[in-house]
């Protein structure tokens, strides 16, 4: 037998049965819950200064030093890329020692492949890893004959398919002789970042992703330089000199150097 609205018996008990078994709390249908373990986007929560503390931070760093270059001495994008990839475990005062000579008498990838593997040794045996950086400069060059017409190309993945060049050695040059706002990590980018607050990546790749969203677009074309020279200078390996450090009330690490008594 059918009810008034056309259902039988059997059909509104089934209905009512449904709707006892609904909880007295589900929302209407609306915007979907994220799915189950589903986590927040790449790296946010690495940062753990606020905005304003990483503003003030970068605002004193360009007071003091408005305009900061790299200590890497060079002519051209050329030498650039050289110096920096002979920079690998290895003092940019060490560096520059060993390529003044050098970059006098072969300051573009032609006369490095004309100066040859051999020679190019012996003007660079001071710095560490030598006979395989010798190589990669001479190898370097003949790429870039090759395939970039003896030009230093404006572009990461090219950069980095070039022997011996890293993302480190690639954001360096793209930075330092393009003017992108890169953000070179190294071994002092790295300490200051995890000290600081401004990351707690537990790798390079890590840490630029969180410099690169955390620091205001203007500040980002310096920042790394910033950075290195506060870790070379200031922020020390072994014992940071805490006491005259322009971000102390700022920096999170909790070991600081004490104040001299």
């Amino acid at each position: 037998m059918k009810s008034r609205g056309g259902q039988t018996a059997k059909q509104s008990k089934a209905v009512a049965a449904k709707a006892a078994k609904k909880p007295a709390n589900s929302k209407a249908p609306g915007k979907k819950p994220p799915p189950k373990g589903a986590r927040p986007a790449r790296g946010r929560s690495r940062t753990r200064l606020s905005k304003e503390a990483i503003y003030e931070m970068f605002s004193r760093f360009q007071a003091a030093d408005p305009d900061p270059k790299s200590e890497l001495e060079y002519v051209n994008p050329f030498t650039l890329l050289v110096a920096v990839v002979l920079s690998a475990q290895a003092t940019d005062a060490g560096v520059n020692k060993a390529t003044r000579a050098l970059f006098a008498i072969a300051d573009t990838p032609e006369k490095m492949v004309r100066l040859g593997e051999d020679q190019v040794r012996d003007f660079i045996k001071t710095i560490g890893l030598y006979r395989n950086k010798a190589h990669n400069v001479i190898e370097l060059s003949r790429q870039l004959i090759a395939n970039h017409g003896g030009d230093v190309p404006r572009d990461r993945a090219a950069l980095e398919a070039l022997p011996g060049v890293g993302r480190k050695t690639a954001n360096v040059v793209l930075n330092v002789a393009f003017g992108e706002p890169t953000m070179a990590v190294d071994t002092h980018v790295f300490r200051v970042a995890n000290r600081t607050g401004l990351s707690s990546g537990k790798n390079p790749l890590e840490v630029e992703e969180d410099l690169l969203r955390a620091i205001p677009p203007e500040f980002s074309l310096h920042a790394h330089h910033w950075l290195i020279l506060h870790g070379r200078y200031v922020c020390k390996a072994r014992v940071p000199e805490c006491p005259r450090c322009i971000v102390r009330d700022l920096c999170l690490f909790d070991a600081k150097t004490p104040y001299p008594e």
